[in-house]
């Protein structure tokens, strides 16, 4: 069920590092994340979004802990409930049109894209998680075009998919067919929707396992507990390509080990930042 009140974390960006605070929001499971700058004082915040299912206290009191144990002092926080529409509309006002790799362009529905070439993939994500301004989606969607650029996939699969941005990429790319699977119901709907509006056609599941089909292409964008209780079900889909994310640097090998136990090869790493992506083929390259 679609949360229908979210807790709005703002901190000033001079207490916190971009990278920290992501780390933090990341491990609370953040719903999104924005930075946002007042225009006369140029002072900034960043800000996360966290789902409120039920107890409200109880939200307020661990993300709170969680900045404690941060070393951010309390007394620097804002928290605020949003209802579900205000919070719809919060991370508009911060999400802006993005240039990621060679020639892909995300944006939301509601800027205007310059006539300048690039292959652009429109984006309404609602309650979704996925616009590309994260650097794992960067990351993999940077892999997403370069493989692509060797050979579009017949088939593609998006586990866990979010937004539906990876396999909207990739069907822009030349992609043949692809299936984005999303245990979260608003997820299955933003990429229903996300993909009428980029103009391309993709099936959307509500499941949290991977089918019994194999695909050219797989990409997997979650965290890395989830990517390793998931190998075993995930590996046997690799048909040709496998793309993971949502993993810290600190994290690349131990979710390398769990695919590489499944008769997976590694065949490179990425990283910005604090993120990382590895990638894998059933073969030695």
């Amino acid at each position: 069920m679609q949360a229908s009140k979210c807790l709005e974390l703002k901190i000033p960006a001079i207490a916190v590092s971009e990278e920290e605070f992501e780390l933090l929001a990341t491990s609370l499971d953040a719903l999104g994340l924005a930075e946002e700058t007042d225009a006369d004082s140029g002072i900034s915040d960043r800000i996360a979004w966290f789902a409120i299912e039920e107890n409200e206290a109880e939200i307020r009191t661990t993300v709170t802990e969680a900045v404690r144990q941060h070393g951010i002092s309390s007394e620097l926080i804002s928290l605020n409930t949003l209802e579900q529409q205000n919070w719809e509309t919060a991370w508009q006002k911060d999400w802006q049109s993005m240039d990621i790799g060679k020639n892909l362009r995300v944006r939301p529905s509601f800027c205007e894209a310059p006539d300048d070439g690039r292959i652009d993939i429109v984006l309404d994500p609602g309650m979704a998680f996925g616009t590309g301004t994260h650097p794992t989606t960067q990351l993999c969607l940077e892999a997403v075009e370069r493989i692509c650029g060797e050979m579009p996939p017949a088939t593609l699969l998006d586990m866990g998919a979010g937004s539906g941005i990876l396999a909207i990429a990739a069907l822009k790319l030349g992609a043949g067919s692809a299936l984005a699977i999303d245990m979260e119901e608003e997820s299955v709907e933003a990429c229903e929707t996300n993909a009428a509006i980029n103009h391309v056609t993709l099936k959307a599941l509500l499941d949290d396992t991977p089918p019994k089909e194999r695909f050219d292409l797989v990409v997997a964008n979650i965290l890395a507990g989830p990517l390793v209780w998931m190998a075993k079900e995930l590996a046997p889909c690799i048909g040709g390509h496998l793309i993971l994310s949502g993993l810290l640097t600190t994290q690349v090998d131990d979710v390398a080990d769990a695919y590489i136990k499944e008769g997976l090869f590694e065949i490179r790493r990425d990283s910005q930042a604090e993120w990382a992506s590895v990638e894998f083929a059933p073969q030695k390259p």
